[in-house]
């Protein structure tokens, strides 16, 4: 499941709740069956997002799928993974250290490049780690506002029914993991332990968060209603950075030191060149949806789209450039390959398109 349908995420979990009480014998949980072998990588497999691992492209997408190409994307290996969660971002520190996140509340790590993974939490853990570190049953809890604590205690009630969204670390040991309703986590080991930060996000409402980004040494989380966040690293807790929209930013891209991109519901693209302390709205992005983004080599910015349309900017937005693939498909990530081409990933495998 890609993660901008989470409007239909609780409904879609009613479902397969009831699907799987008729069959009970049947059912396993994912996080206890290995991901399923995909076949011939010949056909289209639905792909959720990509990261580059210096020249290794990683793909991630439903039931635990992990795809690694060495050639830019023209051929792929699979790698097993200890689950068959839906996995739905993934990122590279390096050439060797990445994470991914998806459904069930997992993060998976690997620390060769993509070859083999190991589990760091899961939903069921995250609910624990909740519990104890707010102390819910004890004299902490009882000093939390009302509000946080009954969000606190249905996190924990609820269990793995939800998907992390995004990670992403700052360094090799301090990383970050967001996802649905609030969900938030930081480590500073590495993954070794991950600590709760649902109070540190500045969202009361309970947002859904989306996507993390660096701008310099900024960190900044996007989500719903046109949340945005600056983390301060003395404080460390997020602060909230004031834009002018209120729907989704299902996407926030840094380039520099201080330029920031937030993007999200049809084609709404936000641009500010002062760290967030302004913003003007970009033109010409067309009304679809705007799912990812990235940087290229020669600084210009690539963002895809729903309708299967790269939009390129060489002037920081000020114009955009529409190019389209081979593969017509709704587009959900995006990261560069070899000198001007980038690979698009969605709902009918990838695509490798040259930017001009």
């Amino acid at each position: 499941m890609f993660p901008l349908k989470l409007r239909h995420f609780v409904l879609a979990l009613a479902c397969q709740t009831v699907t799987f009480a008729g069959h009970g014998a049947e059912f396993k949980d994912p996080l206890e069956r290995p991901s399923p072998a995909v076949g011939s990588l010949d056909n289209p497999v639905r792909m959720s997002a990509v990261s580059r691992a210096d020249g290794r492209l990683v793909v991630v997408g439903p039931r635990g799928l992990v795809l690694l190409s060495d050639d830019g994307g023209k051929r792929w290996q699979q790698s097993q993974i200890p689950l068959r969660s839906d996995l739905v971002a993934v990122r590279f520190r390096s050439d060797k250290l990445g994470w991914a996140v998806g459904h069930d509340g997992v993060i998976l790590h690997t620390a060769d490049g993509g070859k083999t993974w190991a589990k760091q939490l899961d939903g069921f853990q995250a609910a624990e780690r909740v519990q104890q570190h707010y102390d819910l049953a004890g004299a902490g809890g009882a000093a939390l506002s009302e509000e946080l604590r009954a969000e606190l205690e249905r996190m924990v009630a609820d269990g793995a029914d939800k998907p992390f969204l995004d990670v992403l670390f700052v360094s090799d040991t301090e990383g970050f993991a967001v996802g649905a309703f609030n969900l938030a986590m930081r480590t500073i080991d590495g993954g070794k332990t991950w600590t709760p930060i649902v109070d540190k996000t500045a969202n009361p409402m309970g947002y859904h968060l989306y996507s993390l980004t660096t701008a310099g040494d900024d960190l900044y989380l996007a989500g719903e209603r046109g949340l945005l966040r600056r983390w301060n690293k003395a404080a460390e807790t997020f602060e909230v950075v004031e834009t002018p929209y209120e729907g989704s930013y299902f996407g926030v891209l840094g380039k520099g030191a201080n330029t920031l991109f937030a993007f999200g519901l049809q084609g709404t693209v936000f641009r500010s060149l002062d760290r967030g302390q302004t913003w003007k709205q970009l033109q010409g992005t067309g009304k679809a949806s705007i799912t990812g983004g990235t940087v290229l080599p020669d600084g210009r910015v690539a963002l895809v789209n729903l309708g299967g349309k790269v939009l390129v900017t060489a002037d920081d937005g000020e114009t955009f450039k529409q190019l389209s693939g081979t593969r017509a498909m709704p587009y959900f990530g995006v990261a560069p390959t070899n000198g001007n081409e980038i690979l698009v990933v969605g709902r009918n495998g990838e695509d490798n398109i040259l930017i001009p």
